[in-house]
């Protein structure tokens, strides 16, 4: 078993990646800005009040880890804001950047020395970041940060890779979370990231770098 960080660890897939791998023996370090009762129960090593676009908040955890080694990095916090053509708010899709995109960069960079040879990167992007697969248009700060996110995820898999680092790019599916408005035609929380671990753990240096669904189809970018 190994030592799993996850960011956005307190509700929704975060929460539930906390879970799983909890129970099945993994130490997990939980990452967020604000806990809740719900990560508290799990007895995890928790780390609140990181606002993961703050460089004070990300030194501040650097620190506390004092280079704790990390097999698995799970950069799963994200945000959500639609806005149509009609509608276009340009702060909003600066905000998803700097969230969706920039962000989970920064805490990579950050946590390097915490890194070793074997480790894996999980870069939780989605299927509205694929440009073949865009039909229906709209959702540009997300879609865009995503996109950024997936570009990201891709290059660190080629850095990485002479250190024996592997990248994975995952979508999680349609999943009932507050970020889909807990969207009736989606699965759980729990079947999605059941699904995800098996993706990770398949995780190697062969198939570093791809972007894959959680079922295990491999997505176009």
């Amino acid at each position: 078993m190994g030592t799993y960080l996850i960011t956005g660890a307190n509700r929704g897939i975060g929460l539930e990646y906390c879970s799983q791998l909890k129970q099945r023996g993994d130490d997990v370090i939980a990452v967020c800005r604000e806990t809740s009762e719900k990560l508290k129960a799990l007895g995890v090593s928790i780390e609140s009040g990181i606002e993961l676009t703050s460089d004070a908040d990300l030194k501040r955890l650097v620190k506390k880890l004092d280079y704790q080694k990390i097999d698995v990095l799970i950069n799963n916090a994200a945000i959500v804001e639609r806005f149509s053509l009609e509608n276009l708010d340009i702060n909003s899709i600066r905000r998803q950047f700097e969230v969706n995109s920039i962000a989970p960069l920064k805490l990579t960079h950050a946590l390097l020395p915490n890194l070793k040879a074997g480790s894996k990167i999980i870069i939780m992007t989605s299927r509205m970041g694929s440009i073949e697969d865009n039909t229906s248009g709209g959702s540009y700060g997300y879609r865009m940060s995503k996109v950024a996110l997936s570009m990201a995820g891709k290059s660190l898999s080629i850095d990485l890779k002479p250190k024996n680092i592997a990248v994975g790019i995952l979508h999680p599916g349609l999943v009932k979370t507050r970020m889909t408005n807990f969207t009736p035609s989606g699965i759980t929380p729990e079947q999605s990231v059941k699904s995800l671990i098996v993706r990770i753990d398949q995780l190697n240096l062969e198939n570093t770098g791809t972007f894959w669904h959680s079922n295990g189809e491999f997505l176009p970018w």
